[in-house]
């Protein structure tokens, strides 16, 4: 993938939805659940000022950003103020 974000955004790659709770009951595909607030960095742009960089866990706002497609996976393009934190 060769993907640069331009202006001051952040290229994130969603974290894993959740198959199974805690106590192992399995949640069906068709059964309606939020898409994770959180991901990883995978590319900051040059103008971007904040001290994001690639590996980063980030959590973000909810309804933030534009899903992307890129070699058969799906990516989100955010503002750098859209980020709320960095996971420690």
């Amino acid at each position: 993938m060769n993907f640069k974000p331009l202006g001051k955004r952040v290229l994130i790659e969603r974290e894993e939805e959740t198959k199974t709770t805690a106590s192992g009951i399995i949640i069906p595909d068709n059964a309606s659940k939020e898409k994770p607030q959180s991901g990883k960095v995978v590319a900051v742009s040059e103008e971007c000022e904040c001290s994001l960089k690639v590996g980063d866990i980030v959590m973000f706002a909810k309804y933030s950003g534009s899903e992307i497609i890129l070699d058969d996976k799906k990516y989100l393009v955010l503002n750098c103020e859209d980020v709320l934190g960095v996971v420690a």
